[in-house]
């Protein structure tokens, strides 16, 4: 039997704003999408934690046992600088700045994405469409709308009406608003615009001569409109009618209000059953951005080259701090919570090594089914990792009360305690036990302090040729010293 069928499982849905009872539209199924990035730069911080997220919900709906399709796409066509329907395309924009063709911009950043990813042990999703592979997708469904009557054809683009939209339907029902609110607070069309309301978005653009992207259509040489993908690669291999749509919380308006209103005018009803958004990272208390300084690359952590942190972290570490928040709340990177949750790792690995060594009695003092689905509670409460990582920690307790003989397990309790231990940590969080190099990291730290140590002692001691020697020697295998008041410090 399926761990699902024993398991009552809540998802926060956007849609209600409320907890409900996951009920897959398939039983033993589930269908889910999520907006993969637009690759016209390396993947930041933010984006990290919302594909771990759902990386997390993944893991477990495998865990639980349910058969999954996940569809995480790659934006490779490229939408308007500021994610409107004016401006210049994101990846065209990047291809002229540094004279590439589109498609190597892509290549390159795709590229890294996947490494990045591949870095901090994220599964595959079960497909990787790309916008540019579903272009005649999206042509069809522009030609469905505009049969419903909601798509109109201006001057070579179609836009989609959403004031006529909205007469049938609620246009603004995901992120809270309704269409007169918005229509109020809109400036008048300056009579240079093809749409008939400012809210209507576009469909498809006709392309500037300037513009590099473009493929033909009925309508002109072109470009697809930005929300338009996510509703042809969803649909195509999920249904019209799904069980998951997740993205981060900036993508709730306008993109997947506008995806919501495209299936409805499409296909005369409602595209998805829950809605998920993941919020966003902070770093030192301020929103990330490069034009600052307040910003930091996935990988520059692995690193350590950054201006941030005061050494480089293991991706599990990574991983595990912000797997401390839950995926709904705002989360703030820092070099100290960073620092925090590296011991709280080690300690949690330290536990799971030390199971092997346990020493099991006829009877268990400590009640080890309890706790077990005390971690099940926590995950099927709309995934709260904070939670189920604080029952990990009472799962570190009871190791450690057994080490010091101070309560006794039997075999069979054992052996729920090392699989929970390991399942929840290794399968669902997709931590990996990174211990050799942490301690080998941690040796090499210990081994420079100390002829750090000597050498301040020969300066203190007027012996200059043995301290020349040892920062000489530390020289030569790269590593250098810098003095300073506050004392000596090194970098590799």
């Amino acid at each position: 039997m399926s761990i699902y069928n024993t398991q009552t499982l809540k998802i926060y849905n956007s849609l209600s704003g409320e907890k409900e009872l996951f009920v897959p539209i398939n039983e033993g199924s589930i269908g889910m999408y999520v907006c993969g990035p637009t690759v016209y730069s390396n993947v930041h911080l933010g984006n990290l934690r919302t594909f771990m997220s759902f990386d997390v919900i993944f893991r477990y709906f495998i865990h639980l046992g349910y058969k999954v399709r996940y569809v995480r796409n790659i934006t490779d066509v490229g939408h308007i600088v500021d994610d409107v329907d004016e401006g210049e395309d994101k990846i065209a924009k990047k291809a002229r700045l540094e004279q590439l063709e589109p498609m190597e911009v892509v290549q390159r950043y795709t590229v890294d994405f996947h490494e990045i990813l591949k870095a901090f042990n994220f599964l595959p999703p079960s497909i990787e469409p790309t916008a540019t592979g579903h272009i005649i997708e999206q042509i069809e469904i522009i030609k469905k709308i505009i049969d419903s009557g909601i798509g109109y054809e201006a001057n070579g683009s179609v836009y989609f009406d959403v004031v006529k939209f909205n007469k049938t339907n609620h246009y603004g029902r995901l992120s809270g608003r309704n269409i007169e609110d918005m229509l109020a607070n809109t400036r008048d069309l300056d009579g240079q615009s093809d749409k008939r309301n400012p809210q209507d978005f576009a469909l498809w653009k006709k392309a500037e001569p300037q513009h590099i992207m473009r493929w033909p259509s009925p309508w002109s040489d072109g470009f697809p409109g930005w929300h338009l993908e996510c509703t042809a690669m969803s649909t195509k291999y999920l249904g019209n009618h799904f069980d998951i749509h997740g993205g981060g919380m900036d993508l709730k308006f306008p993109h997947h209000e506008c995806e919501i209103a495209q299936n409805e005018a499409c296909t005369g009803q409602t595209p998805v059953n829950y809605w998920m958004h993941a919020n966003m990272l902070t770093l030192n208390g301020k929103k990330m951005a490069k034009s600052t300084g307040n910003n930091i690359l996935p990988g520059e952590i692995l690193s350590g080259k950054n201006n941030i942190l005061s050494k480089a972290f293991s991706a599990s570490v990574a991983r595990f701090f912000m797997l401390q928040a839950h995926y709904r709340s705002i989360l703030d990177f820092s070099d100290e919570a960073i620092m925090a949750a590296e011991k709280g790792y080690k300690r949690l690995m330290e536990a799971i090594d030390s199971l092997k060594q346990i020493k099991t009695a006829g009877n268990s003092t400590v009640d080890i089914a309890s706790w077990k689905q005390l971690c099940y509670d926590a995950m099927n409460d709309d995934f709260n990792t904070p939670i189920l990582i604080a029952q990990l920690f009472e799962g570190v307790r009871f190791v450690n009360l057994l080490k010091e003989n101070k309560e006794t397990i039997s075999v069979a309790d054992l052996e729920i305690l090392s699989t929970t231990m390991e399942s929840f940590v290794f399968d669902v969080l997709g931590l990996e036990n990174q211990k050799t190099a942490d301690s080998s990291n941690d040796k090499l730290e210990g081994t420079i302090n100390m002829l750090i140590n000597m050498r301040n002692k020969a300066r203190a001691d007027k012996d200059f040729a043995m301290s020349d020697h040892i920062r000489d020697q530390l020289s030569a295998l790269g590593i250098q010293l810098k003095d300073s008041k506050e004392g000596t410090s090194f970098s590799i």
